[in-house]
């Protein structure tokens, strides 16, 4: 590791009170990503690389509530091509007093999701889900996908490895018109950081 590649006092700070993500920050990169999405009939299988990047922030306060986070965003490729097929922004959150671990994040298709769970601090894997509906850890879409391709239930499997790897698995549960049965439009990838933030 360079001087460059180690975080500064306030992010060294911000980093002790980041819980289960505390060894997220910084820059990952992975290859090996499959994403079953739906097409006419049944879904399709797509494999992609993908560029994801976590910068610490905090502390925010809510009240008598404080998080510590990553500000974050992601881009997805399929393998072999210049044009990316997703992104998507927003924070990854920890609040250490009832051990909650969130994740809040748009995609430019207008959806919006407020994903969370109970994990302990030092866990190396955590579960987050949301539903459609919910006033806590809810889904919101626009209209036309609200009628077209509602998402109903968002579950978010995350794995750390080692520190400088970690895996992911998501499942975004959509209503899509026509069809009676939901569609299990899941993502995977396995990232290796390659620069500390």
């Amino acid at each position: 590791m360079t001087e460059a590649d180690h975080p500064d006092a306030a992010d060294a700070e911000i980093l002790r009170h980041l819980g289960p993500l505390a060894s997220l920050a910084g820059l990952w990169e992975g290859d090996q990503g499959v994403d079953l999405a739906p097409v006419k009939e049944g879904g399709h299988e797509t494999h992609f690389r993908e560029r994801l990047q976590f910068e610490p922030i905090g502390p925010v306060i809510n009240g008598l509530q404080v998080l510590y986070g990553l500000r974050y965003s992601t881009i997805a490729w399929p393998l072999i091509k210049e044009q990316p097929f997703h992104e998507e922004v927003g924070y990854w959150l920890w609040d250490a007093a009832s051990k909650q671990v969130m994740r809040c994040f748009m995609v430019p298709r207008g959806v919006m999701v407020n994903a969370g769970g109970t994990s302990e601090p030092d866990a190396k894997e955590f579960h987050l889900a949301a539903d459609a509906g919910s006033g806590v850890y809810g889904i919101l879409s626009n209209p036309y996908l609200d009628q077209a391709a509602k998402t109903v239930r968002y579950e978010l499997s995350v794995t750390i490895n080692e520190t400088w790897k970690f895996s992911y698995k998501e499942d975004t549960q959509l209503q899509i018109a026509g069809r009676p049965e939901v569609f299990h439009h899941t993502d995977q990838n396995t990232l290796t950081r390659v620069q500390c933030l």
